[in-house]
């Protein structure tokens, strides 16, 4: 976070000092706002989910309503995802206002205490306001990438002319190398926050559930069923899920929204739970 303000002082300075980093910062901000506040509808609507009610599901609610009790956070809501691999996702931008879809396929896939762990992961998410950690590192992302775009288009027309001794500016050269690279580096820097949180919500579940060995298990099952199981979902909410339901091979590690499946492991399995 520290990175991206850095980022985003620079970049404002290069187009319009303090001010105009405030000014892109504010731009940003109100857009993710809105769409932290109403996260859990866009999340439910964008992947066809439906609520699951406690007649349909008595079992399940009363899991989540134990391991929500252990969490110390209110029962969130329940929603079933239609597809058939297995997987899951939390959302809302509080205790107060969450929801975790399940996917069919993970019904079917996982044992109880497989189950457990997920829901345990999933809660984690929430207890640690992990939905508005990312709105926080998207506002100031989105801030970048749009004077970044400004600097680019401004370069375009001759705009970015000046010394390096013009009241300290860093020249129109300068300004330029800032506008391509200072968007890369944001996204990149956005995307380690992201999968930090996927680490931390591996370990609070996992101490939620009271064992590390169901969500590890559970995991590494997910994992193999997205390479061989597709789903049909918006790029735009991947990063929701415990794991990535694209599972995009080609795409580099230091661009992925998720940690190595791997790794997560790895560090259950190294976890003592009192």
């Amino acid at each position: 976070m520290g990175l991206l303000s850095i980022l985003l002082v620079l970049l404002g300075n290069a187009i319009g000092g303090q001010s105009g980093a405030m000014m892109f910062f504010l731009i940003s901000l109100g857009i993710n706002l809105f769409g932290y506040f109403n996260s859990d509808k866009v999340a439910i609507k964008m992947t066809r989910s439906q609520p699951i009610s406690e007649e349909q599901a008595p079992e399940l609610h009363a899991m989540v309503r134990r391991l929500a009790d252990r969490a110390g956070i209110p029962m969130p809501r329940l929603y079933l995802t239609p597809s058939q691999q297995p997987n899951a996702f939390a959302t809302g931008r509080n205790p107060q206002n969450s929801a975790v879809a399940i996917t069919e396929g993970l019904i079917r896939l996982l044992n109880k205490e497989e189950l457990e762990g997920v829901i345990a992961h999933e809660l984690a998410h929430i207890k640690n306001r992990d939905v508005l950690v990312g709105t926080i590192a998207a506002s100031m992302a989105g801030a970048i990438t749009m004077i970044g775009n400004m600097l680019q288009w401004t370069a375009m027309f001759g705009g970015l002319g000046g010394s390096d001794d013009d009241e300290g500016g860093i020249g129109g050269i300068g300004a330029l190398v800032m506008a391509i690279l200072a968007p890369l580096a944001a996204t990149i820097i956005q995307l380690a926050i992201s999968r930090s949180r996927e680490y931390g919500a591996d370990a609070t579940g996992a101490r939620i559930a009271g064992s590390p060995n169901g969500l590890a298990n559970a995991l590494l099952k997910l994992e193999r069923a997205a390479h061989s199981i597709p789903m049909q979902v918006n790029p735009a909410a991947s990063h929701l899920f415990i794991v990535n339901p694209l599972s995009a091979q080609a795409v580099a590690k230091l661009f992925s929204t998720h940690p190595p499946i791997e790794d997560r492991v790895n560090r259950l399995r190294q976890m003592v739970i009192n």
